[in-house]
């Protein structure tokens, strides 16, 4: 009988979920969304998402998990056996394959620019010159490859270990490691002359901005940020016992979440306008701007050389959940040893990931596709990263809410006779607000 493994610790746990949630996106896309739609205004929409449509899937989620004590084609399988309900879940093992290959890719990158900081290769340049390193270390196919490779390793060296000695221990490192990193850089970049200006622009509330626009990016960000649809809070889930309070432990979660994409807004933003930059979005601020900023700046050598560290940190954790999702499912289904099913998942995933690493330049067809004229990586992050987490996530809201029944999951909820004073509110969430909520952020992925 192969264990799968248990929590060694209810904070073990929230840490390892929170680490799950936390990813590139809080680091570099919260702050851009942030700035751009009202500052503080989009903070409130943010945090009213993700009360109202992240927060009651997440606890679906973990009811799921816990309930079955089964990866997500063995949960669904569990609660409809002989249907075809098992297929959304195999949705979630194939989607964590595809992801983990292309986010391996760009947490590959945070390794790469770590070297560089650390090695001073940004001291005094321009921004012709980051654009220029930036292209170079991109189209170089080898050394995209590499990066990947290693970061791979990484991962699976950890999910290797098992819940307890691999997942649960590490986070119990790299979360507090990463708020370390993020304060030490927050203090440093609010210390930097002009700082304020960074400020003013994070937080003053512009009602001007205020469109339909602004509530779908708001919830679209809130959906995306918690890791929900692919199955890895499901799959977490499963291994928690009945006395953890799941309402509780949710709550932690989404606010450790939510925190951290806030502190990344004050290390950006006065960084930024302290050298009278603007901000951009995605793996072109990081990459291509801010290393220009790092090269000006006072200390910005070993700012910028922690901040690469803390983005890879930040990869990691996210990289573990992916790749634990179809580990689990290789555990419960086919009864593989977890080495096994680690190594040969994390190798499918290099596999298919060598496509996103070519994409940047190292070859042509795949930096430009015929017809779509996007490269690989974005076609794989817009297929798998957007409309299959939406597609999964819907499934997972009704699934929870008219197949298995919303009095089911209240009582594994409630499980050892805690309240829960938000149920009704819960019920209806899940039950009418959620899907309709995913269903309009699914749609928006096509325009």
């Amino acid at each position: 009988m192969i264990s799968r493994g248990k929590w060694g610790s209810r904070i073990g746990f929230i840490l390892a979920a929170a680490g799950s949630a936390v990813g590139l996106g809080n680091i570099w896309r919260f702050p851009y969304m942030t700035g751009r739609n009202g500052g503080a205004l989009f903070v409130l929409l943010y945090i009213g998402a993700i009360l109202i449509l992240a927060l009651p899937v997440l606890l679906a989620e973990f009811a799921l998990g816990r309930a079955t004590a089964r990866n997500p084609v063995g949960a669904f399988a569990a609660i409809r056996p002989g249907t075809k309900w098992y297929y959304c879940g195999f949705l979630g093992v194939v989607t964590g394959v595809m992801i983990l290959s292309f986010y391996s890719v760009i947490a590959g990158w945070t390794l790469g620019y770590s070297f560089k900081a650390f090695s001073g290769q940004f001291s005094g340049i321009g921004k012709e010159e980051v654009a220029a390193i930036f292209r170079s270390f991109t189209a170089s196919p080898w050394l995209q490859i590499m990066l990947l490779a290693i970061f791979m390793i990484l991962t699976v060296t950890i999910v290797s270990k098992g819940v307890a000695a691999g997942l649960e221990r590490y986070a119990k490192v790299l979360m507090p490691a990463l708020f370390l990193i993020m304060i030490l850089l927050m203090i440093r970049s609010l210390t930097l002359p002009g700082a304020e200006k960074g400020l003013l622009f994070y937080l003053k509330p512009d009602f001007t901005k205020i469109n339909g626009r602004v509530f779908l990016e708001a919830m679209g960000q809130a959906f995306f940020s918690l890791s929900l649809g692919l199955g890895t809070m499901l799959t977490y889930g499963s291994y928690l016992s009945k006395k953890v309070n799941l309402v509780s432990s949710a709550a932690w979660v989404a606010a450790l979440d939510t925190t951290i994409a806030i502190l990344a807004g004050f290390i950006i933003f006065p960084a930024l306008f302290s050298q009278n930059m603007v901000p951009d979005q995605g793996p072109g601020l990081v990459f291509a701007v801010l290393p220009v900023l790092f090269a000006h700046m006072p200390g910005g050598m070993w700012f910028g050389a922690f901040f690469f560290v803390l983005l890879a940190v930040a990869a990691l954790t996210s990289t573990i959940s992916i790749l634990e999702v179809p580990v689990a499912f290789l555990i419960d289904e086919k009864k593989w040893p977890r080495r096994r099913a680690a190594w040969l998942v994390g190798g499918l995933a290099l596999a298919f990931g060598v496509p996103s690493a070519l994409s940047g330049g190292g070859v042509k067809w795949f930096s430009r596709l015929p017809l779509l004229h996007i490269d690989f990586l974005s076609l794989w992050d817009k297929v798998w990263g957007n409309i299959a987490l939406s597609v999964g996530a819907l499934l997972i809201a009704v699934f929870v809410a008219h197949v298995w029944k919303t009095a089911n999951a209240l009582a594994e909820i409630t499980a050892g006779g805690r309240r829960f004073r938000l149920a009704r509110l819960w019920v209806l969430s899940i039950k009418y607000v959620c899907p309709l909520l995913i269903l309009v952020v699914l749609i928006s992925q096509f325009f």
